[in-house]
């Protein structure tokens, strides 16, 4: 087998993929080393909560303004800065001594991997024809939920060997070789939308909005702040749209949602099913640990079930997408994910056969990869090229908000069903209670994914 030479479509896919890689790799890995780290610098839950909130916030903060960026002066001058700072700061964060810096660097990771991943997809629909386009967004799709199901056995597996510094230094290499193909294997992007103004007033205003609303849906539970930032989020937003009906060469062009139904639909329907399957990693886990008995290391292999078939089956969809309509298969895709929950919610409990719960897992994890890379494939196609940096945003974008809403989710029906109880013997029936709410608001979820995958209709790529 041949290596991708310099400035080819190759090389540009195979910087992509590492890139998608090591974003969620250091959110999930970094997870699970936060109480070695904590008991090593002396930080409170709060802050140990930070750290890992500050990074998902600027994940989400600089999506669309990234993106379009990208778009004006062409998405390699914002991956090669983003490679570089997030890589700089990986780098950094395993020799910082203070919780204080550790937070203020994790803010800066996250934006250095915002510009990673905001522009991702445009680069590879760039590079490729739309007959193969597919195909390649099933191999990106593949490495980025294959760096979220491995961060946590990885770094778990880090932190209890080398310690949880290791766990910011492992990545570092693969990195640097990133940063390196993109800044001597990658031509220059072309500028999308070459000549448009940069509208940073609506960057900065979605920025400030994003962060009201996810710090809010992180904290929601804390009455009046939690509530009280959520909503002056959600009034930021709308505020942020009727600005951008009246702006001149606008961050999002509005008529991109009132008037391309296949696309909003699509990135709506992008939102639900990551709504209806990011959260269910983290109750199982507790699930197996606590009902079950399961050891951390045994609970981690059953949990493995769902993303070892997310990676299985995200670049076979990708490449059905050249036999088939995409939009009908993310359809189909969702339709399994909404199969599985449902039977999970029916079937949980003390008794709930191990081999039964591998199952489920399994086919809402295919359900999921059968849904992701054909309506991201979708989504790709449904706009002009000059949009592929805000369409590639908007994707990332519906990806962190989900997995927000997912995770709020959770957090809100166990304080309503359980409060501030911890798990025991004498709490576990209250504890499966909230479980069987948690997966049938996670069913509700994809099943109304399921009604606006269908509903956008079909739409031939460009």
């Amino acid at each position: 087998m041949t290596s991708p030479k310099a400035g080819s479509p190759a090389m540009v896919l195979v910087t992509v993929c590492i890139a998608q890689f090591m974003a969620p790799f250091m959110l999930t890995a970094v997870g699970v080393a936060l109480p070695s780290l904590g008991r090593d610098l002396g930080a409170t839950a709060m802050q140990l909560g930070l750290i890992e909130q500050l990074y998902v916030v600027s994940l989400a903060m600089g999506m669309l303004a990234f993106g379009r960026w990208g778009d004006i002066i062409g998405q390699r001058r914002v991956l090669l800065p983003g490679l570089a700072l997030f890589t700089a700061l990986t780098c950094s964060l395993g020799f910082t001594e203070s919780v204080h810096m550790i937070m203020f660097q994790r803010f800066f990771q996250g934006l250095g991997a915002c510009m990673v991943l905001s522009g991702s997809l445009a680069l590879v629909a760039a590079a490729y024809p739309p007959e193969m386009r597919g195909r390649k967004i099933g191999i990106v799709s593949a490495c980025t939920y294959a760096g979220l199901s491995l961060g946590p056995v990885l770094g778990g597996y880090v932190t209890g060997h080398f310690g949880w510094r290791y766990v910011f230094l492992m990545p570092v290499p693969i990195g640097l070789a990133a940063t390196g193909m993109c800044l001597f294997g990658m031509k220059e992007a072309p500028k999308n939308a070459f000549g448009e103004r940069m509208d940073w007033r609506g960057g900065i205003f979605y920025a400030v909005s994003v962060a009201f609303l996810m710090l809010g849906a992180a904290h929601a539970k804390e009455i009046p702040l939690g509530p009280a930032m959520i909503a002056v989020g959600v009034l930021g937003l709308a505020v942020f749209l009727r600005l951008q009906a009246h702006t001149k060469s606008a961050l999002l062009d509005i008529n991109l949602l009132t008037r391309n139904r296949f696309f909003t639909l699509s990135c709506l329907a992008a939102l639900g099913n990551y709504a209806a399957t990011f959260g269910i990693t983290f109750m199982m886990s507790l699930y197996l640990q606590y009902a079950k008995g399961l050891p951390p290391r045994l609970a981690g292999l059953v949990l493995l079930s769902q993303p070892v078939l997310q990676v299985i089956a995200s670049p076979v969809a990708g490449r059905l997408t050249e036999r088939f309509a995409a939009a009908t298969l993310a359809t189909v895709g969702m339709l399994v994910s909404s199969a599985g929950l449902l039977v999970a919610a029916a079937t949980i409990g003390m008794d709930t056969p191990l081999w039964l719960l591998i199952t489920e897992l399994a086919v809402i994890g295919a359900g999921f990869g059968i849904f992701i890379t054909p309506n991201s494939t979708a989504i790709m196609g449904s706009v002009q090229k000059r949009q592929f940096g805000l369409a590639s945003g908007m994707i990332a974008a519906m990806r962190t908000f989900g997995m927000a809403v997912s995770m709020t989710s959770v957090t809100l029906i166990f304080s309503l069903l359980m409060g501030d109880a911890i798990i025991t013997a004498d709490t576990l029936p209250a504890f499966l209670s909230s479980m069987r709410v948690g997966l049938v608001a996670f069913a509700v979820f994809s099943c109304l994914g399921v009604i606006l995958s269908f509903w956008r209709g079909k739409k031939s790529l460009r």
